[in-house]
């Protein structure tokens, strides 16, 4: 499939920069990544204010396990949907699913001042909203291929990858001020209006996206969901290419969801409060905008070196570090190391499987990637936390309990990625 824009022939940031249908794609995924987060905000904002009772009233009132509740209606959909989604996304235009997704989420949303303020509604909303969510992330990326050419999607995933770790920081940091200013100066329903009119703002840079696609007659009549899963089990599993790079992309996502844990008490150590810990996510976010540049300007250069075992080695690395690490300017820069090295997996993974894969089977692997990442996101957050907490218990000391864990994780990482690279390079080596 080749662009509108711009010619085969360029590939780099500087292409990528000048090719309009990216760059409507690229804006318009980061404001709705952006307007995710806040939608996140918005409902531990809506719980913390009482607002929502639960349902049936004879229910003692909890705010903690109402929190709880609504993130896992929040998170199940991403587990349950995200194959299925896939399936769907095959069938019809990316560009018109990435709208509807968009738009439908902006009702739902807009619709929350007018309905019923009981929490069995609040919970409803937030699963549909989850639910819509996994047929815009496969669509995204399946879009991808068709904005830019085949020498500039290792470039554009560094940089969607980093947009995307910016969208989260950005969302969840701005989100409770910009609400409170809303809230005191237009009134508590603008809120959800501001929230909706992010999504519809997303739809309308979308559908300035000029793009063509293959649709080969297929449409809803034709939908065979359980035929078409089958179909997509069967590529994953005859083409090694693109399973194996799926394995190191759901290895990247586990390690970046550990640290997500293990930040908190990190950042305790080296001189920030332990609320804090999104400054140091954010350095990861910086390392891997640097990743984007340098993938951009000498991916192409690259090629022959073994990058993703390149990045597990210095996301290794950096872990063991931070068991020893104590001052604030070495945390960040080791944050932004683990950053950059991510980028060295998530890019050329990302375009490898986006080259690799035709358009007709784009839905249904994002579709079982994006199943894969959620739940490699799950587990860690459920596991490590217990583990450091237990591992400290038996040592004495949360201190040299975390240092235990960072080391072991450091090896850990190390060693799967080589182990990986080991397994991989034979089909991998060749490609990139």
């Amino acid at each position: 499939m080749h662009p509108a824009s711009p010619p085969p022939d360029r590939s780099g940031l500087d292409a990528l920069l000048r090719n309009r249908p990216f760059l409507a794609l690229w804006t318009g995924q980061l404001l709705a990544q952006v307007a995710d987060k806040i939608f996140y905000v918005l409902l531990i904002i809506l719980l913390k204010t009482g607002d929502y009772r639960p349902w049936p009233v004879s229910w003692q009132y909890s705010e903690n396990s109402m929190l709880s509740a609504v993130m896992i209606a929040y998170t199940l959909p991403a587990i349950f949907f995200g194959s299925a989604a896939g399936i769907v996304v095959d069938r019809f235009s990316k560009k018109q699913m990435l709208i509807g997704c968009n738009a439908i989420r902006a009702v739902l949303i807009v619709a929350l001042p007018f309905l019923p303020k009981t929490f069995v509604v609040l919970l409803a909303i937030t699963f549909l909203v989850s639910t819509v969510t996994q047929f815009f992330a496969p669509a995204e990326a399946a879009a991808i291929p068709l904005a830019v050419g085949r020498e500039g999607l290792m470039s554009a995933n560094a940089l969607f990858a980093s947009s995307t770790m910016g969208g989260i920081i950005v969302g969840m940091t701005i989100g409770e001020p910009l609400f409170s200013w809303v809230k005191h100066s237009f009134g508590p329903a603008y809120q959800e209006f501001l929230l909706g009119g992010l999504y519809l703002i997303s739809a309308g840079l979308i559908y300035a996206m000029h793009i063509k696609e293959n649709h080969g007659g297929s449409g809803a009549k034709n939908v065979h969901p359980w035929q078409d899963l089958k179909e997509g089990l069967r590529y994953l599993k005859h083409n090694h290419l693109v399973s194996n790079a799926m394995v190191q992309l759901t290895i990247l996502y586990s390690v970046f969801a550990a640290l997500q844990v293990l930040a908190i008490a990190l950042s305790g150590k080296i001189g920030l409060k332990e609320t804090q810990f999104g400054f140091l996510l954010a350095a990861a976010g910086v390392g891997m905008v640097f990743g984007a540049a340098f993938l951009g300007h000498w991916g192409d250069r690259m090629q022959q070196k073994p990058l993703p075992l390149l990045g597990f080695l210095m996301m290794g690395f950096v872990l063991a570090m931070f068991a020893f690490t104590r001052q604030l300017w070495l945390g960040f820069s080791l944050s932004a190391l683990f950053g950059f090295g991510a980028s060295l997996i998530n890019g050329p993974m990302q375009a490898l499987i986006q080259e690799k894969t035709p358009e007709s089977m784009r839905g249904k692997v994002f579709g079982f990637e994006n199943n894969a990442i959620n739940i490699a996101l799950s587990l860690p957050l459920a596991v490590t936390g217990p583990l450091t907490d237990a591992v400290s218990k038996v040592v004495g000391s949360d201190d040299l309990g975390l240092r235990i864990v960072l080391l072991s994780l450091g090896l850990l990482v190390s060693v799967m990625g080589m182990a990986a690279w080991h397994h991989t390079r034979k089909v991998l080596k060749d490609a990139l």
